[in-house]
């Protein structure tokens, strides 16, 4: 029988910190109970917050509806020839299937070591790190859609991914709720080592001929050694997306800041760091109120202890007016606004 709990407090449902409370909060472990759940008719008409790990998300203010915390577990695999196929309960910590993968040799998650949150919000995100994104490993994920009752399948090309988007933060926003994904990895490793201090970290180690237990080490350092741990500090990791712009914009930003730091994409458009504009204008390591920026990256907003949501957010407006002026560059905000 579900438990439908009322007037929750959120705080230690999101990395932030943020003290929301919730006016109704369930706690989802089979996909089974999303059925029982939504053939009440009540939860039909109510607004729904889909929580996992809270790891990417901002709440401005105390959520007036039902919180769903989806807690379903599990990891499953199959091995044909040299490519290995899992399939992970939304539930499951990311950084758990990512370790269950190193452990065993199946490579191509090894890239995305120690990223907050879990299994269910991979897709919605399309997380990446270091030269790698969800959409190179993903196979498929199933979902429910509470409007309906039924559970679909969305293949990648269903998806529709891109940088830090897919389909289910544009037109089917809200409309699906994410209980398993699909991957497809590898027992051969093909290493993506140019991106970020990997190469760098290799070498201070003496490492030559990398493992993917090595690879996912030197990752899990440099994460460490860049950005706060949620929790010790409150924050959702980067909270700007790096901006992506065309040759034709980043020619003469590159005339007047030659140090700009960038990433060519392939496509005839420049990607930006991000956390380099946020630097140069100032922002790095300033704390304002309760809010600020993470002393060792700039693109990472942090809670010193009673920030609000909407103390966070106007901090973020702040550093995206700055940029702006600056560069003629204008962020985007990563983490999910929560109203």
């Amino acid at each position: 029988m579900l438990q439908i709990q009322e007037n929750v407090s959120l705080k230690n449902f999101n990395t932030f910190g943020i003290d929301a409370n919730a006016e109704y909060f369930v706690e989802i472990n089979r996909k089974e109970e999303l059925t029982e759940l939504f053939l009440d008719p009540q939860w039909k008409q109510t607004k729904t917050l889909v929580l996992g790990g809270g790891s990417n998300m901002l709440l401005l203010n105390d959520f007036d509806g039902l919180v769903i915390r989806i807690n379903i577990r599990g990891i499953e695999h199959r091995i044909s020839q040299n490519e290995v196929f899992i399939e992970a309960g939304a539930g499951e910590v990311w950084n758990d299937l990512v370790n269950f993968c190193v452990i065993r040799g199946y490579a191509g998650l090894e890239n995305l070591s120690l990223i907050p949150g879990s299994v269910g919000a991979s897709p919605i995100q399309n997380i990446g790190a270091y030269g790698v994104e969800l959409k190179d490993v993903f196979r498929s994920c199933n979902a429910f859609e509470p409007a309906t009752g039924k559970f679909r399948t969305f293949s990648k090309e269903d998806c529709r991914f891109d940088y830090r988007e897919s389909v289910f933060k544009s037109e089917l926003r809200g409309q699906y709720i994410i209980i398993s994904v699909k991957f497809q990895l590898s027992l051969i490793p093909h290493f993506n080592l140019k991106y970020g201090a990997i190469e760098q970290e290799l070498a201070h180690r003496h490492i030559t001929v990398p493992t993917l237990k090595d690879v996912s080490q030197v990752v899990s350092h440099i994460r460490v050694s860049k950005l706060p741990d949620p929790s010790t500090i409150g924050n959702a990791g980067s909270f700007f997306k790096n901006p992506v712009i065309s040759a034709d914009q980043f020619r003469p930003l590159q005339t007047k800041f030659p140090e700009i730091v960038h990433f060519p994409t392939g496509d005839a458009q420049i990607k930006l760091a991000a956390g380099w504009l946020i630097e140069q204008c100032g922002w790095k390591g300033k704390v304002a109120g309760h809010t600020g920026t993470w002393k060792n990256q700039a693109l990472v907003l942090v809670n010193h202890g009673d920030a609000s949501g909407a103390e966070v957010y106007a901090f973020s407006s702040q550093i995206i007016d700055s940029v702006y002026v600056k560069f003629g560059v204008l962020l985007q905000r990563e983490v999910n606004i929560i109203s």
